[in-house]
């Protein structure tokens, strides 16, 4: 079987990794996530799991036998990719724009292995309830939104804001894991490890 590698510094997706019972190894890809021009929120989380994986894959010493899985999360709203925000005030107004709307969370996930670089987009909808302005400063207080995309996580204190989820929840999270554990499968990587 091969080694899975995860090209992602985020803990949320090792726990996801490991809730399906799928050992694996971290590693870091460094890869430029500047948007190019004209490219929309579908392509760019597509591009930028594949560059993460195939970044991953070319930095072992030892590829043999070795998968390496990149992802990348974006929260979009009127077609406009919402990243990590840049200070107090751009999280502020990034929560105050997705109050009591429905926007989009694209995942994307992609597997490299020696012979091929596959990946899936996972599209989700998830709608806030209305938020008030106590509620806004006290989120940022917490120190949740500051690294996250959207300035929310939903497995985290904004939970609350959730009034209702369409989709996969755990690529929303940030690994689409129905999807991932079929690619996985693909890839002679089996879920549930600790069972056998």
């Amino acid at each position: 079987m091969a080694t899975l590698y995860l090209a992602s510094g985020s803990p949320r997706r090792r726990e996801l990794l490991a809730q399906i019972g799928v050992p694996h190894v971290t590693l870091i890809a460094s890869i430029d996530e500047t948007a190019q021009p004209g490219e929309s929120a579908y392509a760019y989380v597509e591009r930028l799991a594949r560059e993460k994986a195939l970044a991953g894959f070319a930095s072992l010493a030892e590829s043999t036998g070795a998968c390496v899985l990149g992802a990348d999360t974006a929260v979009v709203l009127d077609g406009r990719i919402l990243g990590k925000p840049l200070d107090r005030d751009d999280a502020l107004a990034t929560l105050a724009s997705l109050s009591g709307r429905e926007h989009e969370v694209l995942t994307a996930v992609a597997l490299a292995d020696a012979a091929r670089c596959e990946a899936q987009v996972v599209t989700s909808r998830v709608r806030f309830r209305a938020i008030s302005q106590p509620e806004l400063d006290a989120y940022w207080a917490s120190g949740e939104p500051a690294d996250k995309a959207g300035s929310y996580a939903i497995q985290g204190l904004g939970a609350v804001f959730v009034s209702r989820v369409e989709g996969s929840y755990s690529a929303v999270v940030g690994l689409p894991l129905l999807e991932t554990a079929e690619m996985l499968a693909g890839f002679g990587i089996p879920c549930w490890q600790h069972l056998g």
